[in-house]
């Protein structure tokens, strides 16, 4: 199929690209000191404490995901599109302020309710952690303290989806660095302070998140008061394009539900696999995390405007277009990304995280977890996508049956794995139903368009994966060269990382330039572009 068959409009791929790039940018740098944070957090402070952490983190951390990255900004930003369109930007703030009031009520609520059933929530998600006391106690104070962290990120998800309608992307990508800073600050500046004064350290890692969530909603607010959206909330249950917006929520609830099952459980099972496997599944899950912000989040936010737009115009040809682009563009980056992370596992952990509290065992240990996940990130870049298509298309049903059978296929995959495999079944089980979600989503999202492109798209990914496999190959040999070269610790440990992963980048950019790859050459063109204004 021609070039031009296989994207939209110039126009349309031109914007999206750009605002793909701007997103990532702003991703990137929250990514990265996401990755800080955690390399921090691992140095710093024991695996009792980071366990406790990420049990009571849990909660908040997984609403923060649906909020930011799924519900809200999936059932808002459509909605919003075509308010804004019908009546202008006036219109368009008059219906926010009407959302942020009903926002902020449900989300009072959820936050007492948090605080106030902690221990249950704990005993919920990791009950191993009953034959351990003193452990449980850290975990319920810990969730007491953060569980409110979901007050200042529904705000601020909310303000998100404002500043996306108005194709406001800045503020909306850089402020979730805020968090890292403020946990990275707290972790430095706390723990010996709250040791003198008789009080847990892990306390250092609650006021971190308290204030780095403030943070967040406190930069949105010039950006909403410049477009007009800062006007005082109000409750009007009876708004007709409010109660849309309930109706593409309500759904949402239930496959909120079924997420909250899936983390139960992870958790509850890695809860059981001794001190320590919280912490090394959380590790290798911010380093899948990390290369998945960068771009994949980042394309498929920059492409729900577009989406949504064409979608409310019954321009189904074009949203097809649109979505091809989007896979086949968010393939290019996740298929590299996946055998790199499942390649190089053992080098990446020790560059990153071996030091201080942080051993060898548990560079093992984190590694044997990151192939695990690493080996989805693929399939979870092709599921954020489909789910902002159907979203755009106003169907908030189908992602909900697909997190159901996702669940099914979770739980099955998980009782298998985790006996012969121990905290690394886990991982399995989320990348088996990660694919698992993927094709079901695939099926029953590209009955809804004329033509969903299959060829294209495979065709995409498999020049994609050929460059990506002869890239690792190359990666492993120059990696396995260098480890053991003489020099100072602190270089010997991550050269093999560095020299392994230039090498990778290196053959995969060769050949993808030499086959002329489509997507190479679209994101080549935005940056010189952008090299070009500068």
């Amino acid at each position: 199929m021609g070039d031009d068959a296989a994207r939209p409009d110039d126009d349309g791929q031109r914007a999206i690209t750009g605002r793909a790039g701007l997103v990532a940018l702003g991703t990137l740098a929250s990514r990265v000191l996401g990755l800080a944070r955690d390399v921090t957090l691992a140095a710093v402070f024991s695996v009792a404490i980071t366990d406790a952490f990420w049990v009571a983190f849990t909660l908040p951390n997984a609403l923060r995901q649906l909020l930011a990255e799924g519900a809200v900004s999936s059932a808002v930003v459509p909605v919003m599109a075509e308010v804004r369109r019908r009546g202008g930007r006036d219109e368009a703030a008059r219906f926010f302020a009407k959302i942020r009031g009903l926002s902020l009520l449900a989300l009072v609520v959820a936050s007492a309710l948090g605080v106030a059933l902690s221990p249950q929530l704990v005993a919920l998600f990791a009950n191993g952690l009953e034959a351990r006391p003193d452990a449980m106690a850290r975990t319920v104070t810990l969730s007491r303290w953060v569980f409110p962290y979901i007050l200042f990120m529904g705000s601020a998800a909310l303000g998100m989806a404002a500043l996306h309608t108005e194709r406001r992307f800045v503020v909306a990508s850089f402020a979730p660095a805020l968090l890292n800073v403020a946990l990275v600050v707290a972790a430095l500046a706390l723990p010996t302070w709250l040791m003198t004064t008789g009080r847990d350290p892990s306390l250092a890692l609650a006021v971190g998140a308290l204030a780095g969530g403030a943070l967040q909603v406190l930069a949105q607010l010039p950006s909403l008061r410049q477009i007009g959206y800062l006007s005082r909330p109000r409750l009007a249950l009876g708004d007709p394009d409010v109660r849309r917006v309930l109706a593409r929520i309500l759904p949402m609830t239930l496959g909120l539900g079924i997420y909250y099952v899936d983390l139960i459980v992870c958790r509850r099972l890695l809860s059981t696999e001794g001190e320590g496997a919280q912490s090394w599944f959380s590790w290798a899950q911010r380093l899948c995390d990390f290369p998945q912000g960068i771009f994949v989040m980042a394309l498929s936010t920059a492409a729900l405007p577009s989406l949504a737009s064409l979608a409310a115009d019954g321009k189904l040809d074009e949203v097809a277009a649109t979505m091809a682009y989007a896979l086949r563009l968010a393939l290019f980056v996740a298929l590299p990304v996946t055998a790199l992370l499942v390649g190089l596992s053992e080098p990446i952990v020790a560059a990153f995280f071996e030091r201080g509290q942080f051993d060898a065992r548990s560079t093992h240990e984190t590694a044997r977890a990151l192939t695990a996940q690493g080996a989805g990130v693929w399939a979870v870049a092709v599921v954020r996508t489909l789910v902002g298509v159907s979203f755009a298309l106003g169907d908030t049903r189908t992602p909900v049956i697909v997190s159901g059978l996702d669940l099914l296929a979770l739980i099955g995959i998980a009782w298998l794995a985790t006996g012969p495999l121990g905290h690394v079944g886990v991982g399995v089980a989320v990348t088996g139903s990660s694919i698992v979600q993927m094709l079901l989503l695939w099926v029953l999202v590209a009955r809804r368009l004329p033509d969903a492109r299959t060829g294209e798209i495979l065709g995409s990914a498999a020049r994609t994966a050929l460059a990506a496999g002869v890239a690792v190959v190359g990666a492993r040999l120059v990696a396995g060269a260098v480890r053991g070269a003489p020099g100072p610790a602190w270089l010997a440990r991550p050269l093999p990382a560095i020299a392994g992963g230039a090498a990778f980048g290196v053959v995969f950019v060769v050949a993808a330039h030499l086959s002329r790859s489509p997507e190479w050459l679209a994101l080549w063109r935005g940056l010189r572009r952008r090299l070009g204004r500068a």
